[in-house]
């Protein structure tokens, strides 16, 4: 090995080693902080890719398996084919050969579960049933034949055998064994045994004899819901006007019987249905789904498809249907998760740079003597990153494997990038700052004081640039809103509303310090003029640094905080809009009364505070015109009391009780004007004259006495609210319970022992089902993350700006004491030390945060954040970001307290040590 080699080696290792051995804490402490935020950095992407792939899941997997499924279909063969070939083509290994082919020309990412699939031969028109014993609606019963694969493995046999294929089926074949689930024998009134006569075979009916009786495995599975009357029979209606209302069921006939289905004329179809297996599916793969979907209906893969299965197969499936309405979700709250991530990465870099911005100043006379002797730029800053890198990388790859090992089913990376650039720019800001600060050699070092520093030009020009970034990115979200993940200038604003006030606080700091020494200085305590005249002693990077830090933090912290309130806020709001009270208890449709004894039994339920019981008439109706048209309402009838009590209580369209009540001599009975609430809508159709209501529960005429845009009742409907002593039938449909501790179980077991039919919609339960959706609630995880981590490095930059300054106070402490100082004394000047910064970023933290959540929040929209489904909900007005007192006070009250905290502890640790330890000859003052 070279000389040169060894002597290099020889002085750079001893350095690392030397700097390691002599400050281990310092090193541990940054090792821990780069650790931290390297798995921030790099579990931040991760929990993104995770929580959109859950939901990406969960949305195909909550949707009807009759939108999801794939299907290729294919018309009968042709009668211009020989009998026999038709026959052979609809024969199950025919299908079978054609399903191995087309499961292999599926393209990725779209893959099957072939659990779920199927395929075989129906009648794509139902045919009707001929026996007399059948039950009969307006016509007729009608069936869909379907001879489909594998119903052994989906179904459990609870009476007779399955069906099966005796002999060899033709399309002459006019007899032939099928099964039906539970529902459908017990809907038609079928038994093992049961002969149906299947209209729609030439001259003679098809004569099917039901041998089994079938539950199936997985109702809600893609094989039996793909097709629901195969599971279920319906009701279905033929076009005539009016309408004749059907039965419509299923019968599943032995896969080799499919042949005699060429004799139908239910129009005959061989189909292949393809249950779309979501376990390998993530949200990067949406692109390519939709493209595929897109191709398999109407491009390259459908004739690919077409291949296999003829010319004239199709395919059809609604899943891009689903992936789209996914994908406008995660579109709505991308833009605003991306304002959360965003304040937590700035947050992290500020405090990394902080600390090494710290260590350079602590190490500046140290730095400055080597360039002083000769030490190149070059070599300091080589030795000072081979120092901060031999912590900073293993720091950053323990990070990310954490990252990895705690967040799985996402890529790999995004994550390695993020632990990367922690790592890189810990790795940086020791060596740049050095460099920036010792380009020349300097005889002896500057004073730096902040009372005393004069902003030089560069300085004013970027603050300036700040400012206007500052002002453009508020003023494009609040026009725009969060609508766009990528536009990083939008992002940022809360980072750059908090980075003007710390420059503004920055340029502040001196005057409050001026304005309070002289009087201090005229004083005769020594403890406050000392505190002061060190706060204003005290170096710019030594308290520009940490108060950016503590006010980026305390911002970041406030502004998620708020977030998450709106998101609870808007999620209280909408399950009250659901329910229009703690519970809700009525019939099926709130058409039918409620039987006597339902308001009792709730009332004797633990937790319930009131019951209201209501009217409620959906398809009451308004006369109007001279032709007698008829425009539909909700009417409902009310005890007007208790029910001005509830609405009240739930802020929905409070209103005096007196309002419904008859003024003058008027009786409470019926016949008479009734005073009235409507809604807004239907206030302006009626206007203020007496108007004529037809409904079952008996014709009224109402005068409109109020308008209220909300009432617990029908919260999402244009309503009429009527005293329901003036109807002719006032027996209530539903009930409105209200209580602190609601116990949802036990209201229900109370209204099955009163009644039979009725539901029970429980506020909570609204409540807690608008938090299961993984699209809303991994970002609730990313905005309480933001703000945990807000505050977890407002502490950190706190207490690093400290300890930096412990060993200077330390021996300022030590000195005094040999003057005279007392133990009291000592502790006052010490928490009078700290306070001036501390109590600085904290009212600049609150006000930050306040300023930021009200500059931004015209353009954060928290509807599709908080709700899972906007879909047949009330909508909630006002799901927009609101201040969070506790977001403001919480953190920066901790700063204050933690800053008094670590000076007394320092005060009592110092006076445990004697002066002369303090005070010795070459230590790092």
């Amino acid at each position: 090995m070279a000389w040169w080699r060894q002597r290099t080696e020889r002085g750079v290792a001893p350095w690392v080693r030397t700097r390691l051995r002599t400050a281990p804490g310092a090193a541990v402490a940054f090792g821990v902080l780069v650790l931290v935020t390297a798995f921030l950095a790099a579990a931040l992407p991760r929990a993104l890719d995770a929580y959109e792939t859950k939901g990406l899941r969960q949305e195909i997997a909550g949707a009807p398996p009759a939108a999801t499924s794939v299907e290729l279909s294919a018309p009968q063969p042709g009668l211009e084919i020989a009998q026999s070939t038709r026959e052979k083509a609809v024969r199950p290994p025919a299908l079978a050969a054609v399903r191995r082919a087309a499961l292999a020309r599926l393209p990725a990412p779209l893959r099957a579960d072939t659990t779920e699939s199927a395929y075989g031969v129906r009648t794509s028109k139902s045919l009707v049933g001929l026996n007399h014993w059948l039950p009969v609606i307006d016509a007729p019963p009608r069936f869909t034949l379907v001879a489909q694969s594998g119903l052994a493995a989906h179904a459990t046999v609870r009476g007779g055998r399955l069906p099966i294929a005796a002999g060899e089926v033709t399309a002459d074949t006019r007899k032939v064994e099928a099964a039906v689930t539970e529902a459908t024998a017990r809907t038609l009134r079928l038994r093992v045994g049961s002969v149906i006569d299947v209209d729609g075979f030439g001259g003679a009916p098809l004569v099917v004899r039901i041998t089994g009786i079938v539950e199936p495995r997985h109702p809600r599975g893609g094989y039996w819901s793909a097709e629901p009357v195969l599971r279920t029979p319906g009701v279905a209606a033929d076009a005539p006007v009016p309408p004749q209302f059907h039965w419509d069921a299923g019968l599943l006939l032995a896969p080799g019987a499919a042949p005699v289905l060429l004799g139908s004329q239910g129009q005959p179809e061989l189909y292949w249905r393809f249950a779309p297996a979501t376990d390998r599916l993530t949200a990067q793969d949406v692109p390519g789904l939709v493209s595929r979907i897109a191709s398999l209906e109407g491009g390259p893969e459908l004739l690919r498809m077409r291949e296999v299965a003829g010319g004239t197969a199709a395919v059809a499936t609604d899943l891009e249907t689903i992936v789209g309405s996914y994908t406008t979700t995660r579109a709505a709250i991308t833009p605003v998760v991306a304002v959360g991530a965003f304040g937590i990465g700035a947050v992290a870099a500020v405090v990394l740079v902080m600390a090494g911005g710290l260590v350079a100043a602590r190490r500046a006379a140290e730095l400055a003597l080597l360039r002083a002797r000769g030490g190149s730029l070059r070599g300091i800053a080589g030795r000072l990153l081979a120092e901060t890198a031999v912590v900073a990388v293993p720091a950053a790859a323990a990070g990310l494997l954490l990252a990895v090992l705690t967040v799985d089913e996402a890529r790999l990376l995004p994550a390695v990038l993020g632990a990367s650039a922690v790592a890189l720019l810990a790795c940086a800001v020791l060596p740049v700052r050095a460099v920036v600060a010792h380009r020349r050699p300097r005889a002896h070092a500057q004073r730096d004081d902040l009372a005393h520093a004069r902003p030089g030009r560069r300085r004013t020009v970027a603050e300036l640039t700040v400012l206007v970034l500052a002002v453009g990115s508020v003023v494009a979200l609040r026009r725009r809103g969060a609508s766009s993940a990528g536009d990083l200038l939008v992002s940022a604003a809360p980072v750059l509303v908090g980075l003007i006030a710390a420059l503004v606080l920055v340029r502040l700091y001196p005057l409050p310090l001026r304005w309070a020494a002289r009087p201090a200085a005229r004083g005769r305590g020594v403890v406050g003029f000392l505190s002061l005249a060190r706060a204003g002693r005290s170096s710019t990077v030594g308290v520009a640094l940490p108060l950016l830090a503590l006010l980026l933090a305390l911002t970041t912290a406030a502004f998620g905080g708020s977030v998450l309130a709106g998101v609870s806020d808007a999620r209280d709001r909408a399950a009250l809009l659901a329910t229009g009270a703690d519970a809700r208890i009525a019939g099926p449709g709130e058409v039918t009364p409620l039987p006597a004894g339902v308001a009792g039994a709730v009332r004797k339920v633990a937790g319930v505070r009131a019951v209201t019981a209501v009217r409620i008439e959906r398809t009451a109706e308004l006369t109007s015109g001279g032709a007698g048209a008829k425009e539909g309402l909700t009417l409902i009838g009310v005890e007007p009391a208790s029910y001005a009590r509830l609405a009240r209580q739930t802020g929905l369209g409070a209103f005096p009780a007196e309002v419904l009540k008859p003024k003058g001599a008027q009786g409470a009975g019926t016949g008479r004007v009734l005073n009235a609430v409507a809604s807004p809508g239907l206030a302006e159709r009626l206007g203020r004259a007496p108007r004529r209501i037809t409904s079952l529960a008996g014709d009224i005429t109402v005068r409109i006495a109020a308008v209220r845009s909300r009432t617990p009742a029908a919260p999402g409907a244009d309503f009429l609210l009527v005293d329901a002593a003036g109807l002719t039938h006032s027996d209530p449909t539903t009930l409105l319970a209200t209580g602190a501790a609601l116990d949802a179980p036990a209201l229900r077991a109370a209204v099955r022992g009163a009644g039979k039919g009725l539901t029970v919609t429980s506020r909570g339960e609204e409540r807690a089902a608008l938090s299961d959706a993984p699209l809303q609630a991994g970002a609730e995880r990313i905005y309480t993350t933001a703000a945990l981590a807000g505050a977890g490095y407002a502490v950190l930059a706190l207490l690093l700006s400290l300890l930096q300054s412990a060993p200077e106070r330390a021996a300022l402490l030590a000195r005094l004491r040999t003057m005279g100082l007392t133990s009291r004394q000592g502790r006052r000047l010490l928490s009078l030390d700290a306070l001036p910064q501390a109590l600085l970023a904290a009212s600049g933290g609150m006000l930050a945060g306040w300023a930021t959540v009200r500059l931004l929040a015209p353009g954060i929209d928290l509807e599709r954040l908080a709700l899972a489904t906007a879909a047949g909900r009330v909508p909630v007005i006002g799901a927009s970001l609101r201040t969070d007192v506790w977001s403001l006070l919480l953190p920066a009250a901790g700063t204050v307290l933690l800053a008094w905290a670590v000076a007394v502890a320092q005060a009592w640790w110092a006076g445990r040590r004697t002066s002369i330890t303090e005070l010795r000859t070459g230590g790092m003052r």
